[in-house]
C-alpha cells in the first residue's frame, strides 16, 4: 500500500491548519509529538485533529498523553509488517470516542467489497430501512474523517481505515453477524442489478433470485437511469462477485453475472463480460446447480462466438441446451438452439442451421415465448434469403415483425425491418439505395396483413438504433441483434462505426421507407 507520508514540518503545518495555528504555536514540542504518533500520515492527523477540535480546552500535551496511553495499550498488536502499526493508536483513540451505534456502523461498512459505496448499499450492510437515520450516521463518520464523502450520497473508506474496521470486526462482531451483513450487501447488489436488467432488457433471461426481506431496492424510471446505475456501480459489481466467491455464497456468485450480463455486453466490457460468466459457471458447478451452469455457459457461448472461437462456442451452447432441458428452462433451450444455428449458418452448415432454428421455434412456441418465436422467425428468414428464397424470407420477416408489434417491442420491430427490407429489395418491392434517388415502393404482397401504420412504426423505431448509445452496442443474438450482427470481433466497437450509417438510415426514414439490413455496421 502506497501512502503519502509528510515531512515532520509539513505534518505540523497540517495539524495547525485543522486545529488552529495558535494551539500549535503554543505547544510546538507537543505538536511535533502528535504528528509523530500519527506516523506523519495526513489521514491519521485529520482523524486526531478533528476530535481535538471538539475538545478546545484539551492541551496538546494532554492529547499526547492520551495517544501514548493508547499506543502502549495496543503495542501487543503491532509488528514490523503491520500496516496499522503507525496509525492504530490514532484510529483507536477516535474510534473509542464514537457512540456504540457509530462504532457498529464503522465496523460493518468495512465489509463493503468496493472502493466506494452509496447510501443505499450502506442501508443493506447496516440492516436499516431508515435512509435519514443512516445518512446521519454516514455524515457523522465523515465529520470525524473516518469516512470520506466522494459526492452526494457516495462515500469511500480509506484502505487503512478499512483494515482497521475489519480488525475491530474480528474483535467485536460475531462471525454470524459478519456473514449476515455480507449476505445483505451481496443480496442488495443482486436484486438491484436485476431491477436494472428488467428496465433495460425486459425480455432477457430471468432466474430465481434471493429473498428481498427488508432491503431497500432502487426503482429505475427508465433504461437510461438503470444504465447510469450500472456504470457507476460496475467496479462494485465485480468486487461483489469476488466477495461472493471468496465467502462461499455461490448462489449469488452465479446469479449476479446472469442479471448483469446485458450491461457488460451493451457497454462492450468484453473481457469483464467473459470473466464474470466463467466465475458464474464455476460457482454453479460447485453447487451442482444445472440452471446456474446453463445460464452462464449460454453467455460464454456468445462470448466465444464474438471472439471467433466457434468450436468452443458450439460446446458451450450444446452444454447449455442439455442442462437447460434438465431444468425445463425454455428460454435458455430456445436461445441456445438459435445461437447454435447461427454458428452453423456462419460455417455454411445449412442443414444443421435450419434444424436448430426449427427446434428453437418449436421450443418457443410450446413455451409461449413470443419474442423468442419472433427472433427465430427472423433467423429462418435470413436462412431462406441465403438460399435465394426471398419470397419465403419476406413472409417469415413479416411474421416476425407482426409478433414484435403485437407485444409492443419497438426495439425488435426496428431490427426486424432490416432483414425484411433486404428480402423485399431482392424481390424488387423494397427501397433502393438512397444514392440512386429512388424510394417508396408498393407494399409487398408477401406481407399483406402488415399494416402501413405498423410499417411506419417499425421504420421510425429503426432510427433508434443509431440514436441511443446503449442500443448501438445492443446485446447479442438472444437479446436484440439479428444474425448478421453476430460476427467475430474486429476490434472496433459498434458504437464507433455506427456514425457512418446515421445519414443513410435517417434519409430512408425521412423517405418513409425501410432500410436494408446490410447497411448497418456489423
Amino acid at each position: 500500500m502506497t501512502l503519502d507520508v509528510l515531512s515532520a514540518s509539513d505534518a505540523i503545518e497540517l495539524l495547525g491548519q485543522v486545529i488552529g495555528t495558535a494551539r500549535v504555536t503554543a505547544e510546538p514540542q507537543a505538536a511535533a509529538r502528535v504528528a509523530e504518533l500519527c506516523g506523519h500520515l495526513p489521514l491519521a492527523l485529520r482523524v486526531v485533529a478533528e476530535r481535538a477540535i471538539g475538545r478546545p480546552q484539551l492541551a496538546l500535551a494532554d492529547l499526547v498523553a492520551e495517544l501514548e496511553v493508547e499506543q502502549h495499550r495496543l503495542d501487543s498488536l503491532a509488528s514490523s509488517e503491520d500496516e496499522l502499526s503507525d496509525v492504530r493508536a490514532a484510529f483507536s483513540w477516535s474510534y473509542r470516542a464514537l457512540s456504540p451505534e457509530l462504532q457498529r456502523a464503522f465496523r460493518l461498512l468495512g465489509l463493503h467489497p468496493g472502493q466506494e459505496f452509496s447510501t443505499e448499499a450502506a442501508l443493506a450492510l447496516l440492516n436499516s430501512t431508515d435512509q435519514r437515520a443512516t445518512q446521519r450516521l454516514l455524515d457523522a463518520l465523515s465529520t470525524t474523517h473516518l469516512l470520506q464523502t466522494v459526492s452526494a450520497g457516495r462515500y469511500r473508506l480509506h484502505d487503512l481505515l478499512r483494515a482497521y474496521a475489519k480488525e475491530r470486526l474480528r474483535a467485536e462482531t460475531s462471525a454470524r453477524d459478519q456473514a449476515l451483513a455480507v449476505r445483505r450487501g451481496l443480496s442488495w447488489y443482486l436484486l438491484t442489478a436485476d431491477t436494472g436488467r428488467r428496465a433495460i432488457l425486459p425480455s432477457s433471461h430471468e432466474v430465481p433470485l434471493v429473498p428481498r426481506e427488508q432491503l431497500v431496492i432502487p426503482v429505475f424510471d427508465n433504461a437510461e437511469a438503470a444504465m447510469g446505475w450500472f456504470e457507476v456501480e460496475r467496479l462494485n459489481i465485480l468486487a461483489a462477485l469476488d466477495q461472493a466467491t471468496d465467502t462461499g455464497q455461490y448462489d449469488i456468485a452465479w446469479k449476479l453475472p446472469v442479471v448483469a450480463d446485458g450491461f457488460f455486453e451493451l457497454h462492450s466490457y468484453w473481457m469483464e463480460w467473459e470473466k464474470i460468466h466463467r466465475t458464474g459457471a464455476e460457482a454453479a458447478r460447485v453447487l451442482g446447480d444445472r440452471l446456474g451452469e446453463a445460464s452462464n455457459l449460454f453467455a460464454l457461448g456468445d462470448a466465444d462466438w464474438r471472439g471467433g472461437r466457434r468450436e468452443s462456442a458450439i460446446a458451450n451452447y450444446e452444454s447449455a441446451i442439455s442442462y437447460a432441458r434438465q431444468t425445463d428452462d425454455t428460454w435458455l433451450t430456445g436461445f441456445s438452439l438459435r445461437g447454435l444455428g447461427l454458428i452453423h449458418e456462419e460455417m455454411s452448415n445449412r442443414e444443421k442451421a435450419h434444424n436448430c432454428f426449427q427446434a428453437a421455434l418449436e421450443v418457443f412456441r410450446a413455451g409461449g415465448l413470443r419474442r423468442g418465436e419472433g427472433m427465430t422467425l427472423l433467423s429462418l428468414g435470413e436462412h431462406a434469403a441465403l438460399l435465394g428464397h426471398f419470397d419465403q424470407a419476406a413472409q417469415l420477416g413479416a411474421d416476425a415483425v407482426r409478433i414484435f408489434v403485437k407485444i409492443n417491442d419497438e426495439w425488435s420491430q426496428a431490427w426486424g425491418t432490416l432483414p425484411l427490407a433486404r428480402a423485399l429489395k431482392e424481390l424488387g418491392r423494397g427501397p433502393r439505395s438512397p444514392t440512386n434517388g429512388t424510394a417508396g415502393h408498393s407494399p409487398s404482397p408477401a406481407w399483406p396483413s402488415f399494416r402501413t401504420s405498423e410499417a411506419a412504426a417499425s421504420a421510425s423505431s429503426s432510427s433508434t438504433i443509431c440514436s441511443a448509445p446503449e442500443q448501438r452496442n445492443a446485446p447479442s443474438c438472444r437479446c436484440s441483434q439479428p444474425p448478421w450482427k453476430r460476427r467475430a470481433s474486429t476490434g472496433t466497437s459498434d458504437g464507433a462505426r455506427s456514425a457512418e450509417t446515421v445519414p443513410f438510415l435517417a434519409s430512408l426514414r425521412l423517405a418513409g421507407t425501410f432500410t436494408s439490413w446490410n447497411a448497418y455496421p456489423a
